[in-house]
C-alpha cells in the first residue's frame, strides 16, 4: 500500500478506536466507578467534566475520520469503485455523527445548565439520555468494525 493511502488508513482507524474505544470506557468504566464512589452532586458535575474532554476529542476524531474515509475512497476511485462494505460503513457512520451531533447539542447543554443551577434531578435525567444515546452509538461503532473486516469476506 502506498504511503498516502497507508497514512489516511492510519488516521482513519485511530479516529475509529479513540471514538468507539471512548464510549466504551465511558460506559463500562468511567461512569460505574463515578457511581460507586461519588455522591449524585459530584457525580454528575465529574460526569459533565468528564464529557467535555471526551466531547472535544469526539468532535476531532469525526473530522478525521470523515475526512480520512472519504479521501480513501477518492485514491480508490471513488464510491462507484470500493466494496460495498465501505458504503455501508460510511451509512452508519453518518447515522453515528448525527447521534452524536444532537448529544451534544440538546441533553449535554441541558445536563451542563441543570448542574450550574444544582438541579440534580434535572442533571441526572439529562445524564442518563446521554447514557442510552452512547449505548446505542457504541452498538453502532461496534458495527462498523465488524463491516470493515467481516464485511470484506461478503
Amino acid at each position: 500500500m502506498p504511503l498516502f493511502p497507508a497514512a489516511l488508513l492510519f488516521l482513519h482507524l485511530l479516529a475509529a478506536a479513540f471514538w468507539v474505544g471512548g464510549m466504551a470506557a465511558m460506559h463500562f468504566s468511567v461512569r460505574p466507578a463515578a457511581v460507586a464512589t461519588l455522591e449524585p452532586p459530584q457525580r454528575l458535575a465529574f460526569m459533565a467534566n468528564a464529557l467535555s474532554r471526551f466531547f472535544f476529542g469526539v468532535s476531532i476524531a469525526i473530522a478525521s475520520s470523515l475526512a480520512s474515509g472519504l479521501l480513501l475512497v477518492w485514491t480508490m476511485g471513488g464510491f462507484a469503485r470500493v466494496h460495498w462494505n465501505v458504503h455501508a460503513m460510511l451509512g452508519v457512520g453518518l447515522v453515528m455523527m448525527a447521534l452524536f451531533l444532537h448529544v451534544r447539542f440538546a441533553p449535554y447543554p441541558r445536563l451542563l445548565r441543570a448542574v450550574a443551577a444544582r438541579e440534580w434531578p434535572v442533571a441526572a435525567a439529562n445524564l442518563n439520555t446521554i447514557r442510552k444515546l452512547v449505548v446505542v452509538n457504541l452498538a453502532l461503532g461496534v458495527l462498523v468494525f465488524v463491516l470493515a473486516i467481516v464485511g470484506q469476506a461478503f
